[in-house]
This record gives C-alpha cells, sequence and structure tokens, in this order.
C-alpha cells in the first residue's frame, strides 16, 4: 500500500473520502503528507558538512488549522497502513464493517451464500 493506492483501499472499506486528505493539510480530515527536509550531514572534522534530503511520512487529524494525533514515519508503506488501521477500526467500532457470519462447518464455502 503506498500514497497511491490508499484512497481506493479505504474506499473499499466503506471510509468517505471527505475524510481523507492525501498530499495536503485539509480542517476536519486525516492528512497523510510527504514532507522533506534538509539536514546537514555532518562528518566529524568536516569544515563544510554535506546536506542530505530527509524524507517521511506523517499522519494526523486536523481540525481548526491544530494537528491531532500526529504520528511521523520514515517509511511510505509503514504510514499508509498506520491511517489504514485507525480507519478500519474506526469502521469496525461504528458497525460499517465487521466480523463474517458464522459458516456451518458441514458445507462448502461456496455453499455458504
Amino acid at each position: 500500500m503506498n500514497l497511491e493506492s490508499l484512497a481506493s483501499w479505504l474506499d473499499a472499506i466503506g471510509v468517505p473520502h471527505e475524510v481523507i486528505s492525501i498530499g495536503k493539510e485539509a480542517d476536519n480530515t486525516w492528512c497523510v503528507l510527504r514532507t522533506e527536509q534538509v539536514q546537514p550531514a555532518a562528518q566529524p572534522g568536516d569544515p563544510q558538512p554535506a546536506e542530505q534530503t530527509v524524507v517521511t511520512w506523517e499522519v494526523f487529524w486536523r481540525e481548526h488549522g491544530i494537528r491531532y494525533d500526529w504520528a511521523s514515519f520514515t517509511n511510505e508503506q509503514v504510514a499508509c497502513h498506520y491511517l489504514f488501521g485507525r480507519l478500519a477500526w474506526s469502521q469496525v467500532a461504528r458497525g460499517a464493517v465487521g466480523l463474517l457470519p458464522e459458516r456451518d462447518p458441514g458445507r462448502s464455502p461456496v455453499d455458504q451464500s
């Protein structure tokens, strides 16, 4: 799972697209952003340290311009799975998705419908 596929996975479990913002901040949404920060790559004794770009993925709920439940990840897939897990749990908690009905052990899964 990555940022490109995240929206379709969330849609598949019934998460309304209005509560998700991928790639930009928006109020009253769960946001997931890719950020880059240039930092010095200090080497001991180096008079002019080189710079390196550090990429992170941030996940948070934004409301009234404030970030809540903020988490930062160094891996895109981990960030996407984190948000998917949080929102999948909310779907289970509200009863939108849940356990499959118990199957009759004497019948084939194909004959269960």
